[in-house]
């Protein structure tokens, strides 16, 4: 779905989604650590625990942040104010028809 993003959005959305990925990623490990110190489950159980939530959160960051690319920016704040990374607030900085484009997209099916 291609869409004319103003630059003034393109720029604040590259900044916004580099906080939003670090975000995402310290979220990982904060899931990550109860599983790997889980002593009532064996190193195998582990591990097998660590590899399940590692493949559903790739595909999460995927959705969000993989190929940044303007055709695919509402899309990705989108999936990203989904998850929590980015907040309304956030969302006020961008152009109203962006906000509106995301809003629709957020709502809509995909």
């Amino acid at each position: 779905m291609v869409r004319d993003v103003p630059d003034s959005d393109w720029k604040r959305f590259r900044e916004l989604r580099e906080r939003a990925l670090e975000l995402f990623c310290k979220r990982i490990f904060a899931e990550l650590e109860p599983l790997v110190q889980n002593e009532a489950r064996t190193y195998h159980e582990r591990y097998l625990d660590v590899v399940h939530l590692l493949k559903q959160r790739d595909r999460d960051l995927a959705r969000a942040f993989d190929d940044p690319r303007r055709s695919h920016m509402i899309e990705q704040l989108a999936a990203m104010r989904a998850s929590g990374l980015v907040e309304a607030g956030e969302l006020e900085l961008f152009t109203a028809s962006t906000r509106t484009a995301v809003e629709a997209f957020a709502k809509g099916p995909h």
